[in-house]
């Protein structure tokens, strides 16, 4: 399985460790879904491995899901041009932050801000929606499917070796 590309390339890490929201979905044994927003992103060197920051809080259904069964899909959009992508997984650990998260965290609430400022919302929505002053858990999980999810012809589309960055 490591002799395969990665399923995104440099252009997708970008995109979702850029201006973007990022939404994490599960489902619970019954197959209620859950949502919750991340706080940032980090993307392995190696583009195979993701970790999502959540506020631990009112994220507790989310990571109760992901505690049970693995599963995790995920949207990373750029709210002013709807780019979007969306990544899943089946083996998601929630974990403590590691010592740059907090970073991290800034650093995501910053180009978030910005982000939708750009639309109109003051900072203030930014920072309620993106669940700040909650002490964070990190997501890990490894990318299992990756799709182009922004809104035209190409949705819904499978990234393939042609979308994908050269190793």
């Amino acid at each position: 399985m490591t002799d395969l590309p990665a399923l995104i390339g440099p252009e997708q890490v970008a995109l979702m460790t850029g201006q973007v929201s990022i939404i994490v979905a599960s489902r619970d044994a019954r197959l209620q879904p859950h949502l919750m927003r991340a706080a940032g992103c980090r993307v392995a060197p190696d583009r195979r491995r993701v970790t999502l920051l959540m506020p631990e809080t009112s994220s507790a259904p989310v990571l109760d899901d992901l505690r049970a069964s693995g599963r995790i899909a995920v949207v990373f959009t750029q709210p002013t041009t709807n780019r979007t992508l969306q990544l899943k997984g089946d083996d998601a650990v929630v974990g403590a932050c590691g010592p740059d998260d907090d970073a991290l965290a800034a650093q995501y609430l910053r180009g978030f801000v910005d982000e939708v400022g750009q639309l109109g919302f003051p900072a203030l929505v930014a920072h309620t929606i993106v669940g700040q002053g909650e002490p964070r858990v990190a997501v890990h999980f490894s990318i299992a499917e990756a799709y182009d999810q922004t809104p035209g012809p190409g949705a819904g589309h499978a990234l393939c070796a042609a979308a994908r960055a050269p190793r």
